[in-house]
């Protein structure tokens, strides 16, 4: 069980609870909903609340978050790499070849199997809450978020630094503005479409030995698969990228490495910074151009 408990500043004083909880701590009309239908879900100076009720500078507001229970299954195959860790959320470090979550592909062989396995073995049940996805090749940071308020609050408060190494030359820095449909709806393939959605990718260019290219790249939107179908529509698709490109001798994935993340706490609303080394495949990769590009 988790319990948040904030004073009231001068701010929300004579003003309703529920403005206190969506304009003050951010909560979600699905969080409020909740907590008005649990028990001891508000209290106001430790009596029972109502979201009507009107607050006083220096009250203080107890915000207990209802239990839920985790329906995947527990299955350790392997050890989180966990980055950090706290009541509100988890930062971990995804290996590629990993899927996130179940599908009818991947059943007990996923991210959140293991994140399952790693709370059972704490004696908790706590439900999957991945704050945007990696793919399964992809590899680096995931935000998890361990309670229903966490995750409505961190579903657009976060930014990702990804490292890509794309075939073709680059140099300087650039924005991709191009918008990514779905073709077929059966499949997960995407593709630049102008009847899809706008999609804003922007990249700078780390190194180049004139046939791969090391690229640091940031997000403005977020479509599905936005990175390998942007620069696979430019020529100069991801290395070892098969859906949207062609195999690479040198790697077996698409080279994409979610680098860095920056996120303002759910809860005490600190701003937090996080990193994860390229694993080796993608290091093996980027010796290999840099070596090239001294050459």
């Amino acid at each position: 069980m988790r319990v948040l408990e904030y004073t009231v500043t001068a701010d929300f004083d004579g003003k309703k609870l529920y403005t206190f909880l969506k304009a003050g701590i951010h909560a979600s009309a699905r969080t409020v909903t909740k907590l008005r239908h649990s028990e001891n879900g508000l209290r106001i100076n430790g009596a029972h609340a109502r979201t009507i009720d009107i607050l006083k500078t220096g009250d203080r507001i107890t915000v207990e978050l209802p239990e839920v229970e985790s329906n995947i299954p527990a299955t350790q195959f392997d050890d989180l790499d966990i980055v950090y860790e706290d009541e509100d959320i988890m930062v971990v470090n995804k290996p590629p070849f990993l899927a996130v979550h179940p599908t009818h592909n991947h059943q007990g062989d996923t991210l959140a199997n293991e994140f399952a396995a790693y709370f059972r073995s704490k004696g908790e049940s706590i439900p999957f809450r991945a704050v945007g996805r990696l793919d399964k090749c992809t590899s680096g940071l995931v935000i998890l978020a361990l309670n229903r308020h966490s995750a409505s609050v961190m579903s657009a408060n976060y930014d990702k630094t990804y490292i890509a190494i794309v075939d073709g030359e680059y140099h300087g820095n650039g924005t991709v503005d191009r918008p990514i449909c779905r073709p077929d709806p059966g499949k997960t393939l995407r593709a630049v479409g102008e009847n899809g959605e706008r999609a804003v990718t922007h990249w700078s260019a780390e190194c180049t030995n004139g046939e791969m290219s090391v690229l640091r790249i940031t997000l403005e939107t977020g479509r599905t698969h936005q990175i390998r179908v942007h620069f696979s529509s430019l020529g100069t698709p991801l290395a070892g990228d098969e859906m949207y490109g062609s195999k690479n001798k040198l790697i077996g994935r698409a080279a994409l490495h979610c680098a860095k993340v920056e996120l303002f706490h759910p809860v005490n609303g600190k701003k937090m910074s996080f990193s994860a080394p390229m694993p080796e495949d993608m290091q093996k990769l980027t010796d290999i151009i840099l070596e090239g590009a001294k050459a």
